[in-house]
């Protein structure tokens, strides 16, 4: 077995969320008030190219941040009862909370009938398409007691054998499909571990793992380059959803990019203050987002949506309106702003803040 094991306090927890859910807001304000990707002009189809790649590197820094907390050696006795407890009190019941909203949402903000079918294929599916990330983490949870055992045995050949199969399944398994001319048994069944419980796995060893921050760096934004460049040479050869390919999770770029990136926050270490000393303001702004990340990630949908259909004072705050560069991480930063304006003082009402986030 690993001879280190994971001490979760010298994790940079704060750091991590507060890059992964800007980074996920950077996505769905790109999708959301920009138009995709094809018809745009060369400077804003590019613009849109990086912000999407930049953007998705959110997820996996999510999920190995949570297996870091999830799969520490401490926690493998945890009772399993008392584990999904805590689960669903920290994730289960705002993930009720929101789904009623998001049902009344489509109801008076998108004129949608609640028919029985309308909230039978929302509980199913998700009552909008941003809570299919909480489907994918419930389904984790349900692995993680076995996984828990599973992490505590495993050596560092066992890890690095691991990440192997992992990283090959998905770089191999779309070259076996252009090669065979479509899915095969090969590319189905043989790669047998899943993308999810790969990051969520790997996030745990690379606490152990150190590279020079200069090397990470580099890995970092050759990893979104190449995801920007991919992306653009599929747009001439492919139509539709294959434009994206190297925007999945699974591609080797994103794969590779979010890895280096998780490493270059690991690298920076909090800082241990005297009680006689108050945080920094930065420090107390990255907590303050960071203990409100899930609440976030539930609300900005439909902050943007406000924005995207609002004009202030008979200006618009969309793509058409300004700068692709400047008018995305602006509506991102303003979009997490208000995000807290509006959740810390409910927060502080009784009985809502659990149900919040």
């Amino acid at each position: 077995m690993l001879n280190k094991q994971n001490d979760t306090s010298t994790v940079p927890v704060d750091l991590i969320r507060v890059v992964a859910i800007i980074s996920v807001i950077l996505i769905h304000v790109t999708n959301l008030l920009d138009n995709p990707i094809g018809g745009s002009s060369t400077l804003r189809w590019w613009t849109i190219d990086i912000y999407q790649s930049l953007g998705r590197l959110g997820v996996p820094l999510f999920l190995m941040l949570t297996g870091i907390l999830l799969l520490t050696p401490s926690k493998k006795d945890e009772n399993i009862t008392t584990f999904f407890k805590k689960r669903f009190t920290r994730i289960g019941l705002p993930f009720i909370f929101w789904s009623i909203v998001y049902f009344l949402w489509a109801y008076y903000a998108e004129n949608q009938a609640l028919t029985q079918d309308f909230i039978i294929n929302g509980i199913f599916r998700g009552p909008y398409v941003s809570f299919w990330y909480i489907y994918m983490l419930l389904g984790l949870y349900f692995l993680t007691p076995l996984l828990r055992v599973m992490v505590t045995q495993f050596t560092d050949k066992h890890y690095k054998y691991f990440l192997c199969l992992w990283f090959s399944g998905f770089l191999l398994t779309p070259l076996i499909d252009i090669v065979s001319n479509g899915p095969n048994l090969v590319s189905e069944c043989f790669f047998m571990i899943p993308l999810y419980v790969g990051y969520f796995v790997i996030g745990n060893y690379l606490t152990n793992v150190q590279i020079q921050r200069r090397t990470l760096t580099v890995l970092t934004i050759l990893g979104i380059a190449l995801t920007a460049i991919g992306t653009s040479i599929m747009s001439i050869f492919f139509e539709g959803g294959a434009i994206y390919f190297y925007h999945e999770y699974s591609s080797p770029t994103i794969i590779l990019a979010s890895l280096s990136l998780f490493l270059l926050l690991l690298s920076y270490k909090p800082k241990n203050n005297l009680q006689t000393q108050k945080p920094l303001w930065k420090q107390r702004l990255m907590h303050i987002i960071s203990e409100n990340t899930l609440a976030i990630y539930f609300l900005h949908i439909i902050v943007i949506y406000v924005l995207k259909n609002c004009v202030f004072f008979g200006f618009a705050l969309t793509g058409n309106a300004i700068n692709s560069i400047i008018n995305i991480p602006l509506i991102t930063a303003l979009t997490i702003g208000i995000c807290l304006i509006i959740i810390i003082p409910l927060k502080k009402i009784p009985g809502l803040k659990k149900l919040i986030g």
